[in-house]
């Protein structure tokens, strides 16, 4: 293993909050580097008043959510920015800074407190500033906030999530915050390097609502090349059947299994015995079984339901059969695969004591493993970010607390 994390010497100042802000945070601080999270005391990161809370009681420092949007070790410092000296204290650590970065709709740094890329440069000329919210920071809609549940229907994924006879089915879930972190983290890694080659800064302008659109690209390309616009249809496929969950042995258990070749239905009819039905000229064919999908769908599954999803799973895998469990939160918290990774890591929260992450990069590095912290409280780092980094005397440090500022 080498000594030096990949990111180790490198300074953020984290004004990001929720989800996808935090998330790009992780992958950096994951490996290295110095992330110091600021928090209005009165406006905290709203994840730490969301549930599920340990042992069912609210309370600031229980939150599971905000403790799985926020594993990587992080500084956690609170600063009132409507207090004329929150702002110059932000401009100070600014000149500690590598990296500035905040998932506030477009404007807020600039309008509000004053921090625009401009003003920021002039304190580090090099510095790296990195907005993240819904729509960017200019245009029509950028100063409209959002969250990722309107940002997944905005990008169009639940207008496709549903089937034919039923009206749009929202996603369980902000699905473009483990979209959005993805181009975010390669962004700054290219920033960082950037830097480095040419001592140059730059801002970067994340539009997550055009993030996700890109894992529609096919869809829109459909459109632009053809003007069809595609209708909710299921699980069904123009190109594959059968393809859908198929109901098996036991409670609330499933089977994802998809056909998308005539060399995969020999092997799926095989691991059904070849039933008599399966010789039906109707099914030889492709384009037949999409157009027969309806009927297949009951036919596997009067199969399937014969079976646990893990049987079924494993029957067609070895047939060369696309085929995986719909997994639960214990199928995932028990799966050996998983563990074999080390996705799961304990450690003892001030608060909540021992809890486990379920939120790493989703990489494994050949030279140097990544590194879990724990959840930061609201403002533990004061003392020491305020003293020990930016170079307060204790006198200022507690003149500061009393005016409330921090």
């Amino acid at each position: 293993m080498v000594e030096k994390k990949p990111f180790e010497g490198v300074k953020v100042l984290d004004f990001t909050w929720v989800g996808v802000g935090p998330l790009t945070m992780n992958n950096l601080a994951y490996y290295g580097a110095t992330v110091v999270k600021i928090e209005n005391p009165a406006t905290p990161d709203i994840t730490r008043t969301n549930p599920p809370f340990k042992d069912n009681k609210p309370g600031l420092e229980r939150s599971a959510y905000f403790a799985w949007s926020n594993p990587a070790k992080k500084y956690d410092i609170t600063l009132n920015l409507s207090h004329p000296e929150g702002v110059a204290l932000v401009k100070r650590l600014v000149a500690w800074a590598d990296v500035v970065a905040d998932s506030f709709r477009g404007g807020i740094m600039e309008d509000r407190w004053g921090l625009s890329y401009e003003e920021l440069k002039k304190i580090k000329h090099d510095i790296i500033v990195f907005h993240t919210c819904t729509y960017g920071q200019t245009g029509p809609f950028a100063k409209s906030p959002g969250t990722g549940n309107t940002l997944t229907s905005l990008a169009g994924f639940n207008n496709v999530a549903s089937w034919p006879d039923r009206p749009p089915s929202p996603l369980n879930g902000p699905y473009t915050d483990f979209i959005a972190p993805l181009f975010g983290s390669l962004a700054l890694i290219a920033a960082l390097d950037y830097r480095d080659r040419t001592g140059k800064g730059q801002e970067l302008d994340q539009s997550q609502l055009e993030a996700g659109i890109n894992f529609l690209a096919p869809l829109i390309l459909d459109y632009t090349v053809n003007q069809r616009e595609l209708t909710p249809n299921g699980n069904h496929l123009p190109y594959a059947a059968p393809h859908g969950a198929y109901r098996c042995r036991g409670d609330d258990r499933w089977c994802a299994i998809g056909v998308f070749s005539d060399e995969e239905w020999k092997g799926f009819c095989r691991v059904m015995g070849d039933p008599e039905w399966t010789k039906n000229p109707k099914f030889s064919t492709v384009v037949g079984r999409v157009e027969n999908a309806d009927e297949l769908d009951r036919r596997v599954e009067a199969w399937t339901i014969n079976f646990t999803a893990e049987q079924v799973m494993a029957m067609m895998q070895a047939a060369g059969v696309a085929a995986g469990v719909v997994s639960n939160a214990q199928d995932q918290a028990e799966d050996p695969q998983i563990k074999h990774y080390r996705f799961f890591r304990d450690v003892d929260h001030l608060e909540m004591g021992k809890i486990s992450f379920c939120h790493g990069p989703g990489l494994k590095l050949s030279e140097i493993d990544w590194e879990v912290g724990t959840p930061p409280l609201l403002g533990q780092d004061n003392e020491y970010v305020y003293t020990q980094i930016l170079g307060l005397s204790d006198e200022e440090f507690s003149q500061f607390i009393e005016k409330g500022v921090i």
